[in-house]
């Protein structure tokens, strides 16, 4: 059976942008007759806000983009642990400052980490240490099925040893992601385009640790008027707002489907959507079956 997944992070209401990743996510898994999972990604406890779990369920709700099981990150950090164990890793006390200095990267750019702390010799006694995994030499390549486009990379020259877990102790996102979709049975993800550079590295780390690769979906991000991105820190309009000033939930769904170009009325359902989410992801290069 295929599963599919909605992962948010809860530090904030649920805005727009949000809310379109959630029902394309939704669309995917039901077109299928898959399972489909709510996941919290909560790992960076600094900007979690207790009060957005239940907000964001509700949002789901309201929106009728119901889910069949639950998960939390910060109840899986053994997993984590046990599945970092398992890899070529290393301490590193490189801070961010350090590291940018070392490389000269210009502003806004990824940081690739130039390997100081392989050598033991380099590493500070005492500062606190993150946890590096030391990538594979060679080629990786990842596919996007939605677009049908292919993103290779060297991991060594083009990201460096990735972070498996802050020098706070914190899980990274790419360690906790690989290994919830693996043991979740996740066939499907579906995404935000703005983690398509990032997804190379995931597979090296599943092919390091033994997991199949599912298969991935990058999504337009919603932009506004002016061609932003939609983001909960630039006041993008919050699923809350809307939702508690008695806005009606097929309104809302309308605006989503409208806003990737869809003819619909200006009201629908989620169910009344699944045949214009095959239509559309069909369409496009990568294919849908």
């Amino acid at each position: 059976m295929r599963v599919g997944r909605f992962a948010p992070s809860p530090t904030g209401a649920m805005h727009l942008g949000n809310a379109r990743t959630a029902l394309l996510a939704w669309l995917h898994s039901r077109a299928l007759g898959g399972r489909h999972l709510l996941r919290f990604e909560d790992l960076d406890a600094g900007r979690v806000r207790a009060w957005a779990y239940d907000v964001t369920r509700r949002d789901l709700e309201w929106l009728g983009l119901g889910w069949d099981q639950e998960f939390t990150q910060s109840e899986r950090t053994a997993l984590y642990g046990a599945a970092a164990a398992r890899l070529d890793a290393y301490p590193c006390t490189c801070t961010r400052r350090e590291v940018l200095e070392a490389v000269g990267a210009p502003h806004g750019a990824e940081v690739v980490y130039p390997g100081t702390c392989r050598e033991p010799s380099a590493r500070v006694p005492g500062r606190p240490a993150a946890l590096r995994w030391r990538v594979p030499a060679g080629e990786v390549c990842a596919r996007d099925d939605l677009s049908g486009n292919v993103l290779c990379q060297d991991l060594a020259r083009d990201v460096g040893d990735v972070v498996l877990a802050r020098n706070d102790g914190a899980f990274a996102y790419h360690l906790a992601v690989v290994v919830d979709d693996a043991l979740m049975g996740v066939t499907d993800v579906v995404r935000g385009v703005d983690l398509w550079p990032a997804t190379p590295r995931q597979v090296a780390l599943q092919r390091a640790l033994g997991y199949g690769t599912p298969r991935y979906w990058h999504v337009p991000l919603m932009t506004d008027y002016a061609g932003a991105r939609l983001a909960k820190r630039g006041g993008a309009p919050p699923v809350m707002a809307l939702r508690e000033a008695g806005e009606r939930p097929g309104r809302v769904l309308s605006a989503l489907a409208q806003s990737l170009g869809w003819a619909v009325p200006e009201e629908v359902t989620a169910g009344e959507l699944l045949p214009l989410w095959r239509a559309w992801a069909t369409g496009r290069e990568g294919g849908v079956d």
